[in-house]
């Protein structure tokens, strides 16, 4: 393979990361006063550079200084970083962290510290074209040639883009035909968080350790003898090193509370700007000559002392110590506070003092917003004024999905909730015109001057005026276009009782209208630029349909509490004309047309809603709001659903409206009869007027939602009845231009190998599904995660279809925290769920599945697209979306055959077994045995063994591997305890050791984890196998295709770390080792060991004897095996000999037995029985215990 470019080359073309070089700053000098101030600069609180990293270790090195400090997170990041390199593709790592913790210099320390092994870079540049992104990332992954492999390790600040880069990483490395011999990309996702998360992330919080106060107080110390001084301004380092303390951050900024006696001046301006921007924004800053202007706005040039002639520092005096400028890359210098907490506290200080934050804030506006603004600062007020964040604590607004409606997100910003409690509503709103009139172009601003005249103030006129200004501003966005939708249905809803019916009308014909025109606006964004500024077109927005529906529901619920007589009117039983009479007022004639059309348009609304959420959910992990749903099928209930309109003249109309009572009178309406959690008589119901429906309209569409309908009643678990379409539509095929029912067939044609050869092209009817969806329904769903509706099961016809419901109901019984993350595929590891459904076997090659059925292969999709990086076998769980098949929980398939046992003696743990690449028998005797290196670090045995082609075994594990080439790996042995405990684990025991294997170099064809369980051709345990795979996310359980009477079987294998199980069960034989030890006590002692024949037991057990002096008496090992959960006992011949304890129950662990024997000049007969059966004998002889020494 042709050389490519340089590494260095290759990363000067990088425009959008920061690449850290294996060899930065290697060789280079540095001005000295360069070196001390960015080293003052870090302590003072400035963001870290490289160079501080380089400057730590260059000290350390010297000798001159202490380590780098490194915050507790970074241990349990390095380890997950380690982890993750054994797994092919993508793979993602979240440090979250509160502001001003050491989250941002933890990140970049790991990516220091792994220059040298991965390839670190910082995602610096914008992410708006996601695909340039991952070219780059791919590109350095590369080096330019596929020969130049690294996996990359990148930085990546917040989460908003993690999704997105994956899936385009894939695309781009399937598209350049990579063919990745290691992972790719391990995303180092560095994100501000301010609550506690989940046990399995990495969370800087405002408290250190013990350890961590030691490490600063000892780099306390350093400073004070190299700084003197000057350590007083280092706030960043001493606010952590204090732990956070109040008291030093009050101290630090005494300076504010002098403000009553001196007054407002320039310095104290700019120092109260900066910290309420640096309080509310995170990353804000301003630049040196913003600042400036603040001097030049105060007037400041009329002093005697020119602007140029004196430096920002001098000119904020008592102030400067507490903030800090930043240059980087030759750009214009920025100012900012320390820390975000001197930031709050001298915001809160200036409040004390009178100068409260919505003063502060109209001064920066003042100051720094009159004429043409930058960028960057227009960015941090919008944030300021505008940004809201989700009332459960500590975690930002939704930065996946900023469309979907939640009930926790914050009314109002930070700033502004907190002005509102601190000051008056008056200060909130004066502050919001203000900036409302200085960015005039801004639709923002109004927007949220809108929302408060509406939620707060109730004062809907001047709520209404400025949701008309922001839409004015902004006239294609349907996002804020939705807030006049929202102020017309809160006036509504909060209307004084009782209301006048024409009130009440008018009212929701203008909330209608506008939620239409914000309807009209998200179809019209579909396929068009938005701007991303305000929300990616990749999500539609359907606030305005389930507005419309909103502002329904209040319309019937306040006319038909006045006279019932709505009720009829509502739902076009009666005319508005004809009801005039009771209701006593003509005028209302003049809403003729909004009435009329109202019951159509909802039941056409919910139907839309209906398949939006049965179909598909905002993301892989998270479900819809429950409310969504239910106001939905309320308003359905209440203008469709509960009342036959007169008009319904057509032949099976009466039944349609039966079935529109049920809410089930379409394809949708049945498909979320489960969801919906109908009674099995409603479903029996269902079913029937459906097969009615049949013989009077639209038969091919009645026929599908009555096989639905059976499908759904046999998931309740109701008692089978027949289904009389079923054949008919299998054998003619009736297929409607609907996906929904190329779903149906597919699910009915799939083959499961118990019955006929499929008569349909399943390829072709694959993709007439995918395109159906197309055009229906892909243009609304866009990136929302399509729900498995159905899954492949086992048994016959419509016996076979699983129900998602069904799995999850199952596993919620067996306490499962939740149901709504599909993204850990944990439910297919439920006992009750694998039993169910039916495994599919396929390949993957070239970044795709494919199905083998028939002999033939078949494209699916998979759910998880991570499981697609390698080359292999598979078997996995077919799941059917509407969009068509999906597979589920792939796994590496072992072997192609059934479960296999060798021809062997079954007293023996070694005999002929089937084993090598092309199956041929194979004498275990005649493997090559090979002797491991062993290096021990920090008490930790690493074994290293290297091979050409062949056949081998370990002579320390027993593991064996074949291998067509040279090949070199190492592996360490693993504790069961912590993973026995994972809930995937608790019906299986250890059966062998847990191994955790690296491949150096070569590739291993075959792996045979060895098992210390006792079977033969007549055991009964065979099927009761399994393999646990250690990944970094979860403990994963595999069911196992090969065991022999000593191994279990791999073919190509990929190398978590990973161990035999086997279900546990009363009765299973175990083959143990018996371990003496002579102690080197007064009187003859002897430590027998029982130990299950597992070498990483065995040498937990050696550990202890070795450093004591003992010496290891040896001895043949029980030729039978042992039952697991027996109770044994130790017995002698010496008469006056002492066993401690009595019996002992047998467990796959080592078990203890003390023997004392005060006289003894002889040989003497140890037994292990249990009960009458002696299981083990051993004589010792007098040589044995007399004559041995240390050194033996």
């Amino acid at each position: 393979m042709a050389n490519g470019p340089s590494l260095s080359t290759v990363t000067r073309s990088l425009s959008l990361l920061d690449v850290l070089h294996a060899n930065q700053f290697e060789g280079k000098s540095f001005d000295p006063e360069i070196l001390e101030e960015t080293e003052e600069n870090f302590y003072r609180g400035a963001p870290p550079e490289w160079l501080n990293f380089h400057i730590s270790e260059q000290a350390e090195l010297d000798g001159t200084g202490s380590p780098f400090i490194k915050r507790d997170g970074y241990a349990k990041l390095e380890k997950q970083i380690h982890k993750l390199r054994k797994h092919p593709g993508i793979s993602t790592v979240k440090l979250f962290h509160q502001p001003g913790c050491g989250g941002t210099t933890l990140a970049m320390k790991v990516l220091w510290d792994f220059r040298k092994t991965l390839r670190s870079a910082v995602l610096t540049g914008s992410t708006s074209d996601i695909t340039k992104v991952a070219e780059e990332v791919v590109h350095l992954f590369t080096a330019g040639s596929q020969g130049d492999q690294k996996t990359v390790l990148l930085l990546v600040n917040g989460v908003q883009v993690l999704e997105d880069l994956q899936v385009s990483i894939m695309r781009t490395i399937a598209n350049q035909k990579i063919v990745t011999r290691m992972p790719v990309v391990v995303l180092l996702s560095c994100i501000r968080e301010d609550a506690d998360l989940k046990s399995d992330d990495v969370f800087l919080q405002e408290v250190l350790s013990d350890s961590e106060k030691n490490h600063f107080n000892d780099k306390k110390t350093e400073l004070n003898r190299r700084y003197g001084d000057k350590c007083k301004r280092f706030h960043g380092f001493n606010i952590m090193q204090s732990n956070f303390s109040e008291a030093y951050i009050q101290e630090a900024c005494s300076v504010f509370k002098t403000i009553k006696e001196t007054g407002i001046q320039e310095k104290t301006l700019l120092a109260s700007i900066l910290s309420l921007l640096n309080a509310y924004v995170p990353d804000s800053h301003l630049l040196e000559s913003q600042c400036l202007d603040v001097f030049k706005h105060a007037n400041y040039s009329h002093r005697d002392i020119s602007l140029e002639d004196i430096s920002l520092e001098d000119m904020l005096d008592d102030f400067s110590h507490l903030i800090i400028t930043i240059q980087q890359d030759g750009s214009e210098k920025r100012v900012c506070m320390a820390h975000p907490l001197i930031a709050q506290c001298c915001t809160e200080l200036m409040a004390e003092a009178g100068v409260t934050r919505s003063d502060t804030a109209k001064h920066l506006l003042t100051c720094l917003c009159r004429d043409k603004v930058p960028r960057s600062l227009a960015a941090f007020v919008k944030y300021m004024l505008t940004k809201r964040r989700l009332k459960e604590k500590g975690r930002e607004e939704n930065p996946i999905h900023p469309t979907e409606m939640k009930e926790e997100i914050d009314s109002f910003s930070r700033l502004i909730l907190h002005i509102q409690t601190k000051e008056d509503d008056s200060q909130c709103v004066s502050l919001l015109e203000m900036a409302t009139n200085m960015f005039d172009q801004n639709p923002f601003f109004p927007q949220a001057l809108a929302r408060f005249h509406c939620i707060v103030l109730r004062d809907y006129d001047q709520a209404e005026m400025w949701a008309k200004e922001a839409k004015q501003r902004d006239l294609q966005n349907s996002f804020v276009a939705d807030t006049l939708g929202q102020v017309h249905k809160n006036r509504l809803k909060n209307l004084r009782r009782p209301a006048q019916p024409g009130g009440i009308l008018a009212l929701a014909l203008k909330a209608i209208r506008a939620f239409e025109d914000e309807e009209r606006l998200a179809e019209d964004e579909v396929g068009t630029k938005v701007k991303r500024n305000v929300h990616d077109s990749r999500f539609f927005n359907s606030r305005g349909m389930f507005g419309f529906l909103q502002v329904c529901n209040l319309v019937y619920d306040l006319l038909v509490s006045q006279n019932p007589t709505w009720r009829g009117v509502l739902t076009k039983k009666v005319s508005l004309g004809s009801a005039l009479p009771s209701l006593g007022d003509h005028s209302l004639l003049r809403f003729n047309g909004l009435i009329n059309r109202l019951r159509d348009a909802v039941e056409k609304k919910c139907a839309f809603l209906d398949g939006y959420l049965t179909y598909s959910k905002p993301d892989i992990k998270e479900d819809d709001p429950e409310y969504i749903s239910r106001q939905t099928s309320a308003c359905y209930r209440k203008y469709v659903g509960d009342s036959t309109s007169s008009h319904l003249k057509e032949k099976g109309a009466d039944l349609i409206q039966k079935l529109k009572l049920k809410q089930a009178g379409t394809t949708t309406g049945v498909l979320s009869c489960l969801d919906r959690e109908c009674t099995e008589s409603d479903l029996k119901e269902i079913t029937t007027l459906w097969e009615e429906i049949c013989l009077h309209k639209d038969p091919d569409t009645a026929m599908v939602n009555n096989i639905f309908a059976h499908i759904m009643l046999r998931n309740m678990g109701a008692p089978e009845s027949d289904c009389k379409h079923l054949t008919a539509f299998k054998q003619e095929m009736y297929l409607t231009d609907k996906s929904e029912a190329h779903m149906l067939a597919l699910l009915l044609h799939w083959p499961t190998g118990n019955e006929d050869a499929c008569i349909l092209d399943l390829s072709a009817m694959i993709k007439r599904t995918q395109d159906l969806y197309k055009q229906a329904y892909a243009k609304h769903f866009r990136s929302r995660y399509l729900r498995p509706l159905f899954f492949l099961g086992k048994g016959q016809e419509l016996n076979r279809i699983v129900h998602r419901t069904v799995l999850e109901g199952s596993a919620r019984q067996g306490d499962w925290e939740t149901m709504q993350d599909w993204s850990d595929e944990k439910i297919f590891q439920d006992p009750w769920v694998k039993e169910r459904l039916l495994k599919v076997r396929g390949e993957i090659r070239e970044y795709r599945l494919f199905a083998t059925v028939d002999g033939k292969e078949i494209e699916v999709v998979a759910n998880l697209r991570n499981s697609l990086w390698r080359k292999r076998k598979v078997s996995f769980y077919l799941g059917f979306t509407i969009k068509g098949p999906v597979a589920f929980a792939i796994q590496t398939e072992t072997a192609d055959t059934k479960e296999l046992l060798s021809e062997m003696d079954s007293s023996k743990p070694c005999g002929l077994l089937k084993f090598g690449a092309c199956g041929d028998e194979m004498d275990a005797r005649n493997l090559t045995k090979l002797k491991p290196e062993v290096n021990r670090v920090d008490e930790v045995q690493t074994f290293s063994l290297q091979s050409d082609a062949g056949n081998y075994e370990c002579s320390v594990s027993g593991l064996r591997w074949v291998c067509k080439e040279e090949v070199s790996f190492k592996y360490k042995f693993l504790s069961w305890e912590e993973h026995m405990r994972s809930p995937v684990c608790k019906d299986y025991m250890p059966a062998g050791p847990l191994m955790d294997i690296t491949v150096t170099s070569g590739q291993i064809e075959e792996v045979h984890l060895p098992h210390r369980v006792c079977i033969d051709q007549t055991s009964t345990f065979s099927g009761q196998f399994a393999v646990l795979h250690v990944v970094p996310c979860c403990d994963v359980v595999e069911e196992v295709a090969k065991v022999t009477s000593s191994h279990i079987k791999f073919l190509q294998p990929t190398f978590p770390p990973r161990g035999v199980m086997i279900r546990k069960m009363a009765g299973i034989p175990f083959y143990y080792d018996v371990l003496i030890y002579k102690t080197n006590k007064e009187f003859l002692t002897l430590d027998v060991y029982v130990v299950p024949r597992d070498s990483a037991l065995q040498q937990e057990v050696e550990e202890k004897p070795k450093s004591s002096g003992s010496i290891l008496i040896l001895n043949p090992g029980p030729d039978k095996s042992m039952q697991m959960g027996e109770h044994v006992s130790l017995t002698t011949d010496q008469a006056d000999a002492i066993i401690q304890p009595s019996a002992r129950e047998l467990r796959y662990e080592s078990i203890f037995f003390e023997v004392l024997i005060r006289n003894t000049n002889s040989d003497f007969t140890l037994w292990l029985q249990s009960g009458k059966d002696t299981l083990w004998t051993c004589t010792i002889h007098k040589g044995d215990y007399q004559n041995q020494s240390a050194e033996h």
